[in-house]
């Protein structure tokens, strides 16, 4: 207990030593742009806690929690989905065509427009894990393939030929809205806030613990850390190295068909390119990183990330590109990588020099004990 509290609070350091070193990056930035750091601070600190930015920074991190979650279940086995971004949009695109087409009572109807979804973003992932499984692969390459040619098949089925049709209200190509029956209403969390929040946020609390149960409290989740450590030696122990590959870009696909549900059934009630861009994806990554692919982490990730989106808004208003808020994104994860693993190797050379010193004969003969005298 003692040891993992002293972990936990390594971490929280590492963290916040990395956040202050980004924000000392992004502050010589902008004074040699002639900005004062402190006024922009305070700009985007005023503007970001206003109830209206509240709301879309709470919505907007729900949506990447899911994304983040996603990309951390191939993360704890070494395996690195870069698909997220193309399974979670052809998943949003079908399931908003299903919502649209079929007619199914309320409360039935949201959870099988969800329950697609996700057999679809696990159907996309598992051709990733046919092709590694059976070729040798690489997931990293047929995910960015994937990505590509989920691009094209979206932009196809979209035709109004096919699944979509014109927007009356904008030129665009949609789905078929989704009634009514087959929405999921907002919760008033914030006041005065002029909208609500995704109702579907008690949908990601729910993944994220039940990613925590089933990684850290069960067999499975051993396994697959397991296996994440060293594959060899899962197997020399009697895992199933083939079978954890599909079983864990599966759920990963999974969960990345959840992705676009918040907004989905949430807010646009049917899909276009215009709501669900390219780039969540990716955004996951980086956001399971600087979490540790810890649930509790990545939900502080993906709000800070959210706040830093919208409060980058203020910018432009003041003469100062918004843009300087990525750079800002880009310097904490690479901080935080970095001293995440200068903690790692810190605690590795603590935990052996623990190790060493019990191990480690004594050096006073009087301290010896007697079975050691006798032999």
């Amino acid at each position: 207990m003692r040891e993992r509290l002293s972990r936990l609070l390594l971490n929280v350091f590492a963290a916040v030593i990395a956040a202050a070193f980004a924000a000392g990056i992004t502050s010589i930035i902008l004074a040699v742009r002639g900005d004062s750091p402190t006024f922009v601070i305070s700009q985007m600190w005023t503007y970001g806690t206003t109830p209206s930015s509240e709301l879309t920074i709470l919505n907007s991190a729900t949506v990447y929690y899911l994304s983040a979650i996603a990309v951390a279940i191939g993360f704890r086995m070494n395996l690195f989905n870069i698909g997220v971004d193309g399974q979670y949009r052809l998943a949003a695109m079908l399931a908003a065509a299903f919502g649209g087409a079929v007619s199914l009572p309320n409360g039935v109807r949201q959870v099988a427009i969800i329950l697609v979804a996700m057999l679809v973003g696990a159907s996309w992932a598992g051709l990733v894990a046919l092709l590694k499984v059976t070729r040798g692969v690489s997931e990293v390459i047929s995910t960015i393939m994937l990505n590509f040619i989920a691009t094209g098949l979206i932009a196809y089925l979209m035709r109004p030929s096919i699944l979509g049709r014109r927007s009356a209200v904008a030129n665009d190509v949609t789905t078929t809205p989704i009634p009514k029956s087959g929405q999921v209403g907002g919760l008033d969390l914030i006041p005065k806030a002029g909208g609500k929040v995704y109702g579907l946020i008690v949908l990601a609390v729910i993944v994220g613990v039940l990613f925590h149960v089933v990684v850290n409290r069960t067999r499975f989740g051993f396994d697959l850390r397991a296996t994440g450590q060293s594959a060899s030696a899962a197997a020399a122990s009697g895992v199933n190295v083939k079978k954890m590959i599909v079983a864990t870009l599966l759920l990963s696909g999974a969960c990345a068909g959840l992705v676009g549900m918040p907004a989905l059934l949430g807010d646009s009630h049917a899909y276009s390119s215009i709501t669900f861009q390219t780039g969540l994806g990716f955004t996951g990554i980086a956001i399971a990183l600087l979490g540790r692919n810890n649930p509790v982490g990545i939900a502080f990730a993906a709000i800070l990330w959210a706040f830093l989106d919208q409060s980058a808004q203020i910018l432009d208003l003041n003469g100062i590109p918004k843009e300087i808020v990525q750079i800002t994104q880009g310097v904490v994860v690479l901080s935080v990588v970095v001293a995440y693993e200068l903690v790692r190797r810190w605690a590795l050379a603590h935990q052996q020099r623990v190790v060493g010193g019990a191990l480690a004969p004594p050096s006073d003969p009087a301290a010896a004990t007697p079975a050691q005298v006798t032999a």
